[in-house]
């Protein structure tokens, strides 16, 4: 009887092993695949667009990329192009008005200069008297005029360096 009784014993333990096993499976790992189902169901939407499979979606990223990468590569060389211009334009400007004589208290000479980035372009100087006005124009390079320049023609030219400096 004894072997009996073990046996009863063994299958009650058994089956009580099996309920809790079963409660477990029903409370813990139910509710993990139902999360683990809906984590799946929004990657497979995702990746898969609807109607669409992922790897229709990935050719399409990738065709938009290389789309992308050639409009880059344009605007880059129109960058460069530009940048190349804007050494050579006028950038740079000083300007000073100035009494050229003693009896005219007009303030009605000037000296302007107009430059480019590295320093190259003209000054321009109008030197005014009651009687005529003369023009003057001297080259210059890299900041210096290249003929003898007055004091207020290389003030302009001075000015015309510091304004591009912002």
């Amino acid at each position: 009887m004894e072997t009996t009784s073990g046996y009863i014993a063994a299958a009650g333990a058994f089956l009580g092993t099996l309920i809790v096993v079963a409660i477990y499976h029903f409370v813990i790992v139910r509710g993990a695949q139902k999360r683990l189902g809906s984590t799946l169901a929004a990657h497979d939407s995702l990746l898969g667009g609807g109607d669409h499979g992922a790897q229709s979606r990935l050719s399409g990223i990738e065709s938009e990329l290389q789309a992308t990468k050639v409009a880059i590569e344009g605007l880059e060389s129109r960058i460069a192009e530009l940048e190349k211009r804007s050494n050579r334009d006028l950038s740079r400007a000083g300007f000073v008005r100035y009494d050229a004589f003693d009896d005219t208290k007009s303030d009605l000479s000037y000296a302007l200069a107009l430059l480019n980035r590295e320093g190259d372009g003209v000054v321009i100087s109008s030197i005014y008297s009651r009687t005529d006005t003369r023009t003057y124009g001297k080259a210059v390079a890299k900041y210096a005029p290249l003929a003898n320049a007055s004091q207020e023609e290389l003030q302009a030219i001075e000015r015309a360096k510091s304004s591009g400096m912002s």
